[in-house]
């Protein structure tokens, strides 16, 4: 069953950018666009909506208080918030108000399907917004990285925490040995991860939610592993755990 969507953005390259990428993805299905916010409002009263690709600055109306707007109605029946902006800052903001992921501009299609496939897989399970205090990762929930001359494919429900390491990042797993390392960098693989499972607490390091198995104000802990928290992602670490339990 196709996926209703809206797609609303002020920049009419983004917008007409993204609608072709919704367009391309076979189980979405799109209703409308809008290139101003209060113009979608009608849209999202009226119409049966499961996902919505919202950019954050926009005028009169800013993507956040949009998505207040949309939360504010049956927590059961509304739609899916997935971000789109040109600014990392407002990341935070998106675990607010529940987004499920968060795609910089510009937009490339492996960022948006992958988050595509995790909202069908929310939808389909029938999660509501509330859920995801709760990770539920299914085998739709997986990232490709490059690993020497291949592309590997890793599922989310696997990762423990993510290092970087010079012009690499290692990714340590439930199910593999040691670790897998990516030429990659920890700004790119972070843009690929879902912000409501995955958080930055240090210039190295990116830990999976789900695998915390302790906090203190400088440290967590997963398995036998005791990674820092920097002061740099201090403040933005205690106010997502604030929020989060």
């Amino acid at each position: 069953m196709p996926i209703n969507c809206l797609v609303v953005d002020d920049d009419e390259m983004a917008l007409s950018h993204l609608c072709d990428f919704v367009n391309q993805t076979p189980f979405l299905n799109l209703i409308s666009h809008f290139n101003h916010p209060t113009a979608a409002l009608n849209a999202l009263e009226n119409e049966e909506l499961q996902l919505v690709f919202l950019d954050i600055n926009m005028p009169a109306l800013s993507g956040i208080e949009l998505a207040r707007i949309i939360n504010s109605k049956s927590v059961d029946n509304s739609p899916r918030i997935i971000f789109t902006s040109g600014y990392e800052r407002y990341a935070l903001e998106g675990y607010k108000v529940k987004a499920i992921d968060y795609l910089l501009k510009p937009v490339e299609y492996n960022d948006f399907i992958n988050a595509a496939y995790k909202a069908k897989s929310l939808i389909e399970h029938g999660h509501n917004n509330k859920a995801l205090s709760k990770v539920d990762y299914t085998d739709n929930d997986f990232i490709f990285l490059r690993v020497e001359y291949e592309l590997i494919k890793i599922y989310l429900k696997n990762i423990l925490y993510i290092e970087g390491f010079k012009d690499y990042v290692k990714i340590y797993a439930t199910n593999v040995d040691g670790y897998i390392k990516s030429l990659t960098t920890m700004k790119k693989i972070e843009e690929k991860l879902p912000i409501h499972s995955f958080i930055r607490i240090h210039r190295s390091f990116i830990v999976s939610l789900d695998k915390i198995d302790s906090i203190t104000t400088t440290t967590v802990k997963i398995g036998k592993s005791m990674i820092p928290v920097s002061s740099q992602y201090k403040e933005d670490f205690k106010k997502f755990i604030d929020h989060w339990f």
